[in-house]
């Protein structure tokens, strides 16, 4: 693999991210964010939208510009919202750089489960390809651009492979996206990365079992609230919950067909992928090369950042690099006034 240091689509670059001494530990990067570091001031309302199958799905919608000149649309990671660390502070920055910023809540995943067996998942497009075509039509004049996290990065990366006009967006971005799923539900079920992988299937698992209280899934999962308690992986959640709930054979399958690695090379959009090689999340293996990258496609990598983290400056004055990336990125194709 040859990373270059000059900017170019099609390419894999190096990226101007270095951590600071006392953040070069890939936990550090991944843990400080969420627990430790103070999240911007952020103001944002929400809005519910009632889809065809007697779902919904909550929008959370940030500050509006004086002037609306450019909209970006982001979607969380796993088990996230809009109070997750990421998603609050950049669409502070977002909205502070002169854009609408809105942000999809994932089905279950605003604080108040959903209404059907149906869930989420790293390769569900649906959702989301709906909301974009929603904002096309309330503002068909507006230029649009979209950035992933994590899941919401594989998703995005995923749909974009699957829509050959790239559903109208400009631009976009994924940060920290397991590209390849197999690989990063391996990974996170070695050494310390344990801890995030029992800290969100705990989450999942208690999620799953309220929906279990309520709507009767034994046409649809063979699986005990006992069998759901004893899960210790993600492995076997997604083998016998996320493949049979959503129509996969296991999951492998379910691996196979949603991890966005094997998209890139059919994404038309001009789209950035932030990636740190110290990834706890992940391994080496989900490294794409560049002739497996479509022209519209730069991956920029950094020796360190943890799994969204990206973080420069001192204890006492942390700054997350990757808010100011994704604004000079943005700025590319969605100028605004």
């Amino acid at each position: 693999m040859t990373i270059r240091t000059n900017q170019s689509h099609g390419s894999i670059v190096k990226s101007s991210f270095i951590a600071p001494r006392w953040a070069r530990n890939r936990h550090i990067q991944t843990i400080w964010p969420r627990f430790i570091q103070r999240r911007l001031p952020l103001k944002f309302t929400m809005e519910r939208i009632k889809l065809d199958d007697g779902d919904f799905l909550d929008l959370a919608w940030g500050p509006a510009p004086q002037a609306l000149t450019g909209l970006v649309v982001m979607f969380h990671g796993l088990e996230g919202s809009m109070h997750s660390h990421y998603a609050n502070d950049m669409m502070a920055t977002l909205s502070q750089g002169g854009w609408q910023v809105m942000m999809m809540h994932f089905r279950g995943c605003s604080g108040e489960a959903n209404l059907t067996p149906r869930a989420y998942h790293s390769g569900e497009t649906g959702d989301p390809a709906w909301v974009i075509n929603l904002l096309h039509q309330r503002y068909p004049d507006i230029p649009k651009a979209a950035i992933g996290f994590s899941l919401g990065g594989n998703m995005l990366l995923k749909l974009l492979g699957e829509s050959p006009d790239s559903l109208g967006l400009k631009a976009a971005v994924a940060v920290s996206a397991p590209l390849k799923l197999d690989e990063c539900a391996t990974s996170v079920n070695q050494g310390f990365s344990k801890v995030y992988q029992k800290y969100l299937l705990a989450s999942m698992k208690k999620n799953l079992l309220k929906k279990m209280q309520r709507i009767d899934y034994r046409d649809i999962l063979q699986i005990s609230e006992a069998e759901v308690q004893a899960i210790q992986t993600f492995w076997q959640f997604d083998n016998l919950v996320t493949a049979p709930l959503h129509g996969y054979a296991d999951a492998k399958d379910y691996y196979e067909k949603c991890s966005a690695y094997y998209f890139l090379k059919a994404i038309h959009c001009p789209t950035l992928i932030l990636h740190a090689l110290d990834d706890p999340f992940m391994n080496h293996l989900v490294i794409p090369q560049e002739h497996e990258l479509a022209h519209s496609v730069t991956v920029e990598l950094s020796e360190t950042g943890g799994h969204v983290g990206f973080m420069q400056g001192s204890p006492t004055a942390p700054e997350v690099w990757m808010h100011q990336r994704v604004l000079r990125y943005f700025r590319d194709y969605l100028p605004t006034t």
